[in-house]
């Protein structure tokens, strides 16, 4: 992404100097104009020449990154190495953990789809009060050790409110109900004037908009006189301003805190209440206490939820699946090589070698964000490898033409990178816009495979755009160039 906004801002530097009434992007003389700032012209292109001795070093230098990344990727190696040291020399080297993020189609897992009741929301919207409440389940998770849980809202064909929980790797539907269960859902509600009684609760209370999602942070304190533990509640700013205007207007008044719906403390308002502190005191024994900070500490639902659905898949299912996959994947690679070498010979090498290394960036990068890993996300990673090997395919049929034409091999490397440029960003640009689109607006399923498939669009184009470009231009200037059999396909 970082390499496409680069040349895009140098395209636009040359072009406002070829041009220097060129006031308005949106205002172009000549088609030539627009193809220039919306897809990078040849000029800036044509800057990145490079010569057969620096192109070795360079790509010395992208091969070591390459290495570095792998031992990231496929850790065992180092892992015993640093096993090694940190036994004989009494050192202490990190090791990386081999394992990716896998999601839930391969790990297995619990599947729960909640129903959230927006009905009794004040003072927030509907949509804001479930993005919280998505905010609290995912922290809540965390908590419990759960890695990478997804947790997305939905609204039903009948309008219905819905957030659905993906947990990888918890297969124990009750514990995974209770993770999220626990989470006590905070509200403060005042009591019921007689107009009002017909909107009332069962004890005559009304549902005010002071809530868990203003809560900043819950501590245990014990009563001077009874020494019984009580959970403090600090407000941020808005909410406190909230609790203090709701105690100045129910002076003498009851005012009820409820936990999951049901009335823990039911104090009579003595005086206005600035500050945005509040305190809940009960019969709690000290571990009940310690539970209710941490559950508000982990987030207090701002809206109320019903679990409607669970599900248990199991890793078996998706396991098969991913095994089918790879398989697939080996043997798709294979022929590929097979047809790269046989076709174009020595280019076809250099462009598996540059796939080769693609690949290795590409886990590394999985591993970096980190990317969960689904079946879609995979088959994404898949398409991405094709497109990779398209961009080579192109490259070398343009060399192919620039040799037929009389250059020599540095030259044609050189203009035939430049004049395949123009299909390779216009085929990857409309492929990553298209996966930005579907990342956006689609569901979990398929955002792995917009991911994946967009994150590889982008470093398959530094691997055909440069690697096999450097490599082609390193041995150009060896002896090789004057081998006819090597290069037979193209010239």
């Amino acid at each position: 992404m970082c390499f496409y906004f680069f040349l895009t801002s140098w395209t636009i530097v040359l072009m406002v100097r070829k041009n220097k009434n060129l006031t308005n992007f949106y205002f172009f003389n000549k088609k030539q104009e627009f193809d220039e700032f919306l897809f990078l012209s040849y000029d800036v292109v044509k800057m990145f020449k490079f010569s057969s001795q620096n192109s070795f070093w360079l790509v010395i230098v992208i091969l070591v990154v390459a290495v570095m990344a792998g031992n990231i990727v496929y850790p065992n190696a180092w892992n015993k190495v640093a096993d090694f040291v940190n036994n004989k020399y009494d050192f202490s080297l990190r090791k990386i953990d081999s394992q990716f993020h896998l999601g839930l189609d391969i790990e297995g897992g619990t599947h729960l789809v909640y129903k959230a009741d927006t009905s009794k929301i004040q003072g927030i919207s509907s949509k804001e009060a479930l993005e919280s409440a998505r905010d609290v389940i995912e922290r809540r998770v965390n908590l419990f050790g759960v890695a990478e849980p997804i947790v997305q809202v939905s609204q039903s064909l009948d309008g219905e409110q819905r957030l659905i929980v993906e947990l990888a790797g918890v297969n124990d539907v009750k514990q995974a109900i209770s993770m999220i269960g626990q989470t006590p859902f905070l509200e403060f509600k005042r009591e019921a004037s007689k107009e009002e009684i017909k909107q009332a609760d069962l004890l005559g209370f009304i549902s005010t908009k002071l809530n868990g999602s203003y809560l900043k942070r819950a501590q245990i304190q014990f009563d001077q006189i009874s020494g019984l533990p009580m959970v403090t509640l600090q407000f941020n700013s808005e909410g406190g301003d909230i609790f203090a205007e709701l105690t100045k207007e129910n002076l003498g008044k009851r005012i009820a805190i409820y936990l999951d719906g049901f009335p823990v403390s039911v104090p009579v308002v003595q005086s206005v209440i600035t500050g945005g502190n509040a305190q809940i005191s009960g019969q709690f024994t000290q571990d009940e206490a310690i539970l209710l900070r941490n559950n508000l500490n982990a987030g207090a639902l701002p809206v109320p939820i019903e679990i409607i659905s669970q599900q248990t898949i199991g890793a078996s299912l998706g396991k098969d699946s991913l095994d089918k996959m790879i398989f697939s994947g080996m043997i798709a690679s294979i022929a590929l090589v097979v047809f790269m070498i046989l076709y174009y010979r020595l280019p076809g090498l250099i462009g598996i070698i540059s796939l080769a290394v693609y690949i290795v960036i590409i886990l590394f990068i999985y591993k970096l964000i980190p990317v969960t890993l689904t079946l879609s996300g995979i088959a994404g990673f898949i398409l991405s490898l094709g497109m990779a090997v398209d961009a080579n395919v192109l490259i070398f049929e343009r060399l192919k033409e620039e040799l037929r034409s009389g250059r020599g091999l540095e030259d044609s490397v050189q203009e035939g990178f430049i004049r395949a440029w123009s299909s390779i960003r216009i085929g990857n640009v409309s492929t990553i816009l298209t996966a930005l689109i579907i990342y956006v607006i689609g569901t979990s399923f398929v955002q792995g495979f917009a991911l994946t498939l967009g994150i590889g669009i982008l470093f398959s184009m530094f691997t055909a755009v440069f690697l096999t470009r450097l490599i082609l231009i390193m041995l150009s200037g060896t002896k090789l160039k004057n081998n006819k059999f090597i290069w037979k396909t193209i010239i």
